[in-house]
């Protein structure tokens, strides 16, 4: 795409845009989940709105998604073709994806209610609870199902951000699209904040629960629309498509684009269920969806930004290195993002582990989310801290596969995994609670690893597994030290501290913290190995910039 392409920036510079971009979009992420926690706390609305998101939710992230199947598939078509050819091909993809999700967009309205059941069927309960309980439970259902129409259109919009994103890219503009989704977190918190002011105090009553549901809805698809708005503009400019209707379904690079998505977006697909599975569970416990969603956002913030900053440079050196004769190279590689996944991830886990309640308390704990919910919260963030290594050093296999052009693997294993983990969660949900679906999912992601590393043992004839596993041991043992040393040094804080604000949590928070990480970099030296150099000199150079 030489005619529309700026000066091709380096492998580093584009991973340094997108994390800077990511970094400041989680961050107004999480600024906007302080601001529901502190309206709603894990009141009706707020459960409400965890499961009338799931379907726009998940069509957002599945279609509207950097790296999702519309922005894939499109990029590897527009990328090898000149600006004359590319306009074309957006605007037919464009007719006929908006086509469809207008349909979608429909169905979501007129069909909400039976939805609403299949996704929450825990709702609908009246017997086995109180009576303010299966009002509460009511009371959800009805402002979830508004909340959805409202949403609905969202269908329509992700299908259309998707296309931007891609567009974008090819073109070789990165920051728009990576920091566009901070607009929604934007539209939300601006609602909420007029809300509070006409309320006051009454918004965390559940007389205005619907009303809160509302604003929570509008704020969310507002952001959607100037999402795509502010990137339809850039796209315009750069010569990329128009909102014109065309049908040229002949064209190779639609049918290109065509036979790459349809079963991109199938497979991409399966990944989301199991999130439905989990809160398909979540509706059987009370205050347990929003709890989730709060728990699961301070664990995804820091997933997010490490995750882009340490690995995305490592993606293309394994598709540059599936070659046979360069295995032995990919292997290096392949223990090298290992490793460095465990160094980030499994102190970062040991302190949330540790920290959990006073993370949850300097985070959410204002308004209406009380000292009760933060309880609630801080179980589940334990359970999501043992578990983060897992999670992204999945994730790493899956892109390892892909470089060597085997997305049938990882495919498969998805699939086995959407009846585990509904297995897992069908088990763990009644014992213990909200706590038992994330255990089920750090069951999952732990079964995923496993699998994924015996494959590619036989794939690559031979992976040095023991050595592997005993250096990220080491690096495990280390952390549950940082752990414990963090946990001393809050239950310190906390016994010759009694008085407790907000300044002195985030002061014991930040103490405890500095303190663990520091023992767990002494212990990583001391194991002299080379990722820790590595990790050393990328955090210099984000520093330095």
């Amino acid at each position: 795409m030489s005619g529309i392409k700026k000066p091709s920036r380096t492998l580093v510079n584009i991973a340094g845009i997108v994390a800077v971009a990511t970094l400041i979009s989680k961050i107004f992420g999480l600024v906007r989940q302080q601001a529901i926690a502190a309206a709603f706390g894990v009141g009706a609305a707020a459960n409400a709105y965890s499961y009338a998101y799931i379907l726009p939710g998940f069509l957002l992230v599945l279609l509207g998604g950097i790296n999702g199947p519309f922005h894939s598939a499109l990029v590897s078509v527009l990328a090898k073709r000149e600006k004359e050819e590319a306009a074309p091909i957006v605007e037919t993809i464009t007719t006929f994806v908006s086509g469809i999700l207008l349909l979608v967009t429909i169905a979501l309205i007129i069909f909400a209610e039976p939805l609403m059941d299949l996704v929450a069927p825990g709702l609908n309960q009246t017997q086995g609870v109180t009576a303010a309980q299966a009002q509460t439970f009511a009371l959800t259902k009805a402002i979830a199902i508004q909340q959805l129409q409202i949403m609905a259109p969202m269908a329509l919009f992700a299908g259309l951000i998707g296309i931007g994103f891609a567009t974008l890219n090819a073109a070789d503009q990165y920051w728009l699209p990576s920091i566009s989704p901070l607009f929604s977190s934007i539209t939300v918190i601006g609602g909420l904040a007029g809300l509070a002011i006409v309320l006051g105090g009454k918004i965390t009553t559940n007389e205005y629960a619907m009303l809160g549901g509302q604003v929570l809805a509008i704020g969310t698809l507002a952001g959607a629309i100037l999402q795509w708005l502010v990137q339809v503009i850039a796209q315009w400019r750069s010569g990329l498509g128009t909102l014109r209707l065309r049908f040229d379904f002949h064209n190779t690079g639609v049918k290109e684009v065509l036979r790459i998505m349809a079963p991109a977006t199938f497979s991409s697909g399966m990944l989301h269920i199991n999130v439905y599975t989990d809160l398909f569970f979540a509706s059987f416990i009370p205050k347990a969806a929003a709890s989730l969603s709060y728990a699961g956002l301070l664990v995804q913030t820091p997933l997010g930004i490490i995750s882009n900053v340490l690995l995305v440079p490592f993606l293309p050196i394994f598709s540059r290195l599936a070659d046979p004769k360069d295995w032995s190279e990919l292997k290096d590689r392949i223990r090298q993002a290992l490793i460095l996944t465990a160094l980030t991830m499994l102190p970062l886990g040991a302190i949330m582990v540790s920290l959990a309640m006073p993370i949850v308390q300097v985070v959410y704990q204002r308004g209406a989310f009380d000292k009760q919910a933060s309880q609630l919260v801080a179980s589940l963030l334990i359970v999501y801290g043992i578990g983060m290594f897992f999670y992204l050093g999945r994730d790493v296999l899956v892109r390892v596969f892909y470089a060597l052009g085997d997305a049938d693997t990882p495919f498969r294993i998805s699939v086995f995994n959407i009846f585990l983990n509904a297995l897992l969660d069908f088990i763990f949900f009644k014992p213990f609670g909200a706590p038992g679906l994330v255990l089920a999912t750090m069951g999952v992601n732990i079964t995923s690893m496993i699998f994924l590393t015996w494959k590619l043992h036989q794939k690559l004839n031979g992976l040095p597994m023991k050595q592997w596993s005993l250096k990220i041991g080491a690096l495990g043992g280390a952390s549950v030290f940082t752990g414990v040393i963090s946990w001393g040094v809050s239950w310190s804080f906390q016994r010759f501290i009694p008085q407790q604000n907000l300044l002195i949590q985030l002061l014991e928070l930040t103490i405890a913290t500095l303190v663990g990480l520091a023992v767990f970099a002494f212990f990583a030296t001391k194991l002299k190995l080379p990722e820790v150099d590595i990790l050393v000199s990328r955090i210099k150079q984000k520093i330095r910039r």
